[in-house]
């Protein structure tokens, strides 16, 4: 028997036989009910096609369940595979998503979109945005003017932000130091824009395997993409031109060390005897490169599932008063996978 969605919990309770606190007490996974009992009230629930009230049960519970995300630049890898990662474990914990792509990168005016957040009472909220130029300077302030539990992702630390992120220096200077291993004397760098925060974590990891190494950087040795493999073929060129001895390169990531693989026939070299190549991301693709391309692999997956359990954890640990809630910097380990580029 089916019937509408006016269904109401007394009716649930009169067909069940059973009072109305019983039936709450079920729909809030209570222990203080029989096996049988449950049974007989979800079976009841099934047959009227009873759906609760969400608002009613947020407010008995004292949470909403619901997650806001903030993210920009879907188009890019990184960001769809880190919101990926939060749709997946937020399904997984119980969460629903209320999703707010930011127009720019630059947007900094945030209040409004999280008094949003706050009036459809979200237990928390995942910043997903990359931290570009500074368009974090706000950070310091907002916490006190919302008292939401905020995830940060991908962002240098700051004092009192609980920040998720990858290991960009680290998954740079495993690069660097492979190149370097191999017998690699002249190793340049293709960056992404400067302006992101990762971009300058990923040169820095360059500068500071070179420098291990007693190799000396200096300007013609690097340029400048925009993630693009088409900045990635223009950046390549410049930097061929500018540092013709080169004989390996660590990119910024994959999009643009596709250009280099593409580009270096042109100009006779080749991959990877003349130069070795390795890029960042460790998107799926790049093992169908030819050649097959060497990366640095971040787990954006799993900084999206963290960034949820995070949260999640917060959210319960605010509803205990006694409870202090320190912020974390978490750091998620990249892995260099090998493949013939290199």
């Amino acid at each position: 028997m089916i019937r509408n969605s006016k269904t109401t919990i007394y009716d649930v309770a009169e067909k069940a036989g059973v009072s109305r606190q019983t039936v709450s007490r079920v729909l809030n996974n209570r222990q203080d009910v029989s096996d049988e009992t449950r049974k007989r009230v979800k079976e009841i629930m099934a047959e009227l096609n009873y759906q609760p009230n969400a608002v009613a049960q947020s407010l008995s519970r004292q949470k909403s369940y619901l997650f806001g995300v903030v993210t920009a630049g879907l188009k890019y890898f990184g960001p769809s595979r880190t919101l990926s990662g939060i749709t997946s474990k937020a399904e997984e914990l119980g969460y629903g998503l209320l999703l707010k792509e930011l127009a720019s990168f630059n947007s900094n005016n945030i209040r409004p979109l999280l008094q949003w957040f706050r009036s459809h009472q979200v237990d928390g909220i995942i910043w997903a945005a990359p931290e570009i130029e500074d368009n974090r300077y706000w950070v310091k302030d907002i916490f006190s003017v919302i008292d939401i539990p905020i995830i940060f992702l991908t962002m240098e630390e700051q004092k009192n932000v609980t920040i998720v992120t990858m290991d960009n220096f680290k998954g740079a200077k495993l690069a660097t130091e492979y190149l370097i291993r191999q017998g690699r004397k002249n190793i340049g760098h293709i960056s992404g824009p400067l302006d992101w925060w990762e971009s300058r974590q990923r040169k820095m990891g360059w500068e500071t395997a070179m420098s291990e190494a007693g190799i000396q950087v200096n300007d013609r040795m690097w340029t400048e993409g925009n993630w693009s493999s088409k900045s990635g073929r223009i950046a390549f060129l410049e930097l061929i031109g500018k540092f013709p001895e080169m004989d390996g390169i660590f990119v910024g990531n994959d999009q643009m060390a596709l250009s280099v693989l593409s580009s270096s026939s042109e100009i006779g070299k080749k991959i990877p005897k003349d130069i070795s190549v390795v890029g960042f991301d460790g998107i799926a693709e790049s093992e169908f490169y030819y050649p097959p391309l060497s990366t640095v692999w971040q787990n954006q997956d799993e900084l999206g599932r963290v960034a949820v359990v995070e949260l999640a954890s917060r959210v319960e640990q605010k509803l205990i008063e006694s409870i202090v809630v320190e912020p974390k910097y978490i750091t998620i380990q990249p892995e260099l996978i090998i493949r013939q580029s290199s």
